[in-house]
C-alpha cells in the first residue's frame, strides 16, 4: 500500500535542509575561525557520524550489495579531501562564498561530470541558467575587488574542488541508485576508520585551545546535522513533494547562508554581491527544475 503524500510535510522538511545546510555554512566559518584545524573539523565529522551511524550500518549491512570498486569510488569521493577543501576553504573566504562557490557552482559541476561522464545532453535552458551562475560569481568576485589567490580567491578555489566532488557523488548515486545505508557505510564509517587514526597520530591539531561551547556547535554541525539529519530529510521531502520543488527551496541556500553570515558573524555584502545572489538563484533554478511535460 502506498504511503499518501503529505505536502504540508515534505515542504516542512525542504525548508528545514534549507536552514541546515544555510546555517551550516555559518557553523562551519566560525569554527574556522577557532583554534581547530580543518583535520580537526573533519575528524569531528568523520567520527562523531561514525559512532551513531555504526549501528545503523551493521544492522542493514550494505556492504553485501556493493562491489570493492563502488565502495573505493564512494569513500573516496565523500573522503577527506573533499572535506579538508570544505573546511579550509572556511579558513579564507566568508560563508557567503561558501554558499556561491559551493552550493552555486555545483548544479554548473553536476552538468559538466553528466557531460564528460554520461554524454547527457546540454538543454538551451541549462545553458541559460549555467551563464547566469557564472556572472554571478564574477560579480562577487569583482564586489570583493577582484580575484586575490592569496586572500579569499584560495579560499573560493578550494570551494569550487570540493562542488566537483560533491558533484560526482551526485552523479554516481544517482546512476549506481546509492542507498542511505550505502552513504553511511562510507561517508561516515569507513571514512572515520582511515582518516580518524591517522590524524590523531599524525597531524596538527588545534583541540586544546577550542572553548567547550565552540567544540560542541562543530561536533552538532560537523557530526550530526548534515550527515545525518538533513540526509534523512532530504529523503522526506523527496518523498512527499518530490525533487523539483526540494531543488527550488534548496536554491536559496546561497542567499540565506549570505544572509546569517551577516547577521552573525558580520561578514556583510555589498549591493553588487546581493544583486549576484539574487541572479544565482535565478540560474539554480534554471538548472535544477527540471519539469517534463507531455507529449
Amino acid at each position: 500500500m502506498t504511503t499518501p503524500k503529505n505536502p504540508l510535510l515534505g515542504f516542512a522538511a525542504a525548508f528545514a535542509v534549507l536552514l541546515i545546510w544555510s546555517s551550516w555554512l555559518v557553523a562551519s566559518r566560525f569554527g574556522a575561525g577557532s583554534t581547530l584545524t580543518a583535520y580537526d573539523m573533519a575528524a569531528i565529522r568523520y567520527g562523531v557520524s561514525a559512532v551513531i551511524a555504526f549501528p545503523v550500518v551493521l544492522y542493514l549491512k550494505p556492504w553485501r550489495t556493493m562491489t570493492v570498486a563502488r565502495i573505493t569510488v564512494l569513500t573516496t569521493l565523500l573522503g577527506p579531501l573533499y572535506i579538508l577543501l570544505v573546511f579550509e576553504g572556511f579558513k579564507h573566504a566568508p560563508a557567503s562564498h561558501g554558499g556561491i562557490f559551493m552550493n552555486g557552482i555545483l548544479p554548473i559541476a553536476t552538468l559538466l561530470v553528466g557531460w564528460i561522464w554520461l554524454s547527457e545532453r546540454i538543454t538551451a535552458k541549462r545553458m541559460a541558467g549555467a551563464a547566469m551562475i557564472l556572472i554571478a560569481t564574477a560579480m562577487v568576485v569583482s564586489d570583493g575587488g577582484g580575484f586575490d589567490i592569496r586572500g579569499t580567491g584560495l579560499g573560493d578555489v578550494m570551494f569550487v574542488g570540493a562542488a566537483f566532488f560533491f558533484a560526482a557523488y551526485l552523479v554516481v548515486s544517482r546512476v549506481w541508485q546509492v542507498t542511505t545505508g550505502q552513504v553511511l557505510l562510507c561517508s561516515s564509517v569507513l571514512n572515520a576508520v582511515i582518516f580518524v587514526p591517522f590524524w590523531y597520530l599524525f597531524l596538527p591539531t588545534g583541540l586544546s585551545g577550542v572553548t567547550t561551547d565552540q567544540l560542541m556547535l562543530q561536533i552538532v554541525y560537523q557530526g550530526l546535522v548534515p550527515n545525518l539529519i538533513g540526509l534523512l530529510l532530504v529523503a522526506l521531502a523527496v518523498r512527499h513533494i518530490g525533487s523539483e520543488p526540494v531543488s527550488a527551496v534548496m536554491a536559496g541556500v546561497p542567499a540565506l547562508g549570505a544572509a546569517l553570515g551577516a547577521a552573525f558573524l558580520g561578514e556583510p555584502l555589498g549591493p553588487l554581491s546581493w544583486f549576484a545572489i539574487a541572479l544565482l538563484t535565478v540560474g539554480i533554478c534554471l538548472m535544477s527544475i527540471n519539469r517534463k511535460r507531455g507529449g
